[in-house]
């Protein structure tokens, strides 16, 4: 537009030096027209009472008569005829690019035309229209991709907002997710310390009180009941390292998969006495840590099962990878999972976070005694499966 605007000045202070000569009989005519073409073009829409937007193919016809008069005015100016130069973009800008070109197809005609009327067949004459028909389609050309730039543009300012609303929808779910991890494993530490260590310093305290009334009395039987109070408070003990083992992070979650799970199973049988028999393999891919902590969480609540409800004397945790896929199983020769389980919260968690993976959770009776705790992971597309 602003390319336009200087067009139209640079054509008017011609013109008007043109038509402010002396001995120019067609001044005030001349002068008319351009006073009409600039205000038809230049002045807003809204100035017109939308008659741009309403016709647009009358006004563009209008600025064309009026333009093509300019030409053939006595004397004759073919440079009027710079003036198309600001209607070709504007037939591209305002309609489908077929009708903007047959738009400018016209502008081309009428420019021959009159250019061979003005010049009486001069073949000088006819050169400067294709020059000026060359620039026609030239400004037309820069408009269409001017514009088609403008809307790439747009578009891309749009997808950006797009792309940034989502991405703040996403941290706020992000942070409501990690809120709700934090209070779900708050319950579940409130539970563990309630069911166990809870439960048995409730038992020596009351063992502690009994011992209190008994020392002056009966001596043997308070001695008795210390023995009582002191194995309590050793299982309490083994309970508590039991479960800080269990619920360490691995090894701060950067230490690889396989190292993290030995450890994991050394501090289990230190802490338990129940032997664990490691099935892992030699090499393993490149897992996320999202996959990494989904595993070793898995190996957690297993082995917690595992020495917890399984009554068991052995566990076994192995890891294999197959068909895309990587799978961790613990399992134990106990008395195997009751029929009536639904699933702790626990197992629950398990079977979020394999959900959140595209896995599985599974919770089973081996063949022989005992259960199985399987959670089988899909492989990332980007991961390495051979």
């Amino acid at each position: 537009m602003l390319s336009a605007y200087v067009v139209i000045a640079a054509i008017t202070v011609l013109g008007l030096i043109v038509f402010l000569e002396p001995g120019q009989p067609p001044r005030w005519a001349g002068l008319a027209l351009l006073a009409a073409f600039d205000l038809l073009v230049l002045l807003p829409d809204r100035a017109l009472g939308g008659f741009k937007e309403r016709v647009p193919h009358l006004y563009l016809a209008l600025a064309t008569i009026l333009a093509g008069a300019l030409i053939v005015l006595p004397p004759i100016n073919p440079w009027f005829a710079v003036l198309f130069f600001v209607l070709s973009p504007e037939v591209m800008l305002r309609f489908p690019r077929q009708i903007g070109y047959a738009w400018i197809g016209a502008f081309a005609a009428i420019t021959v035309a009159l250019f061979w009327l003005a010049g009486r067949g001069d073949l000088g004459l006819l050169v400067t229209a294709l020059i000026y028909i060359a620039g026609y389609f030239f400004f037309a050309a820069f408009a269409t991709q001017t514009a088609r730039a403008e809307a790439a543009q747009a578009e891309s300012r749009r997808l950006l907002q797009e792309l940034r609303e989502a991405h703040t929808r996403l941290q706020a779910y992000t942070a409501q997710a990690e809120a709700l991890a934090v209070a779900e494993e708050r319950n579940r530490l409130a539970r563990e310390m309630h069911d166990t260590l809870g439960h048995r310093l409730t038992v020596v305290a009351v063992q502690l009180e009994a011992i209190a009334r008994l020392a002056g009395t009966d001596p043997e039987r308070a001695t008795a009941m210390a023995g009582a109070a002191r194995q309590e408070v050793r299982t309490a003990l083994a309970e508590l390292r039991q479960t800080v083992a269990a619920l360490r992070a691995p090894l701060e979650a950067d230490l690889p998969l396989e190292p993290a799970l030995r450890h994991l199973a050394a501090e289990f049988e230190t802490a338990t006495g129940l032997p664990v028999t490691l099935d892992l393999p030699a090499a393993l891919p490149a897992l996320p840590a999202t996959h990494r902590l989904a595993l070793y969480r898995a190996a957690q609540e297993g082995l917690t099962n595992v020495q917890k409800h399984a009554a068991a004397t052995h566990a076994w945790l192995r890891l294999t990878v197959a068909d895309g896929r990587v799978h961790l199983s613990i399992a134990d020769n106990g008395r195997g999972p009751r029929t009536d389980a639904t699933g702790g919260f626990g197992l629950r968690g398990l079977r979020e976070r394999a959900d959140y993976l595209g896995g599985t959770v599974s919770l089973h009776p081996r063949p022989q005694d005992g259960a199985e705790l399987v959670m089988t992971l899909p492989l990332p597309p980007e991961v390495n499966h051979d």
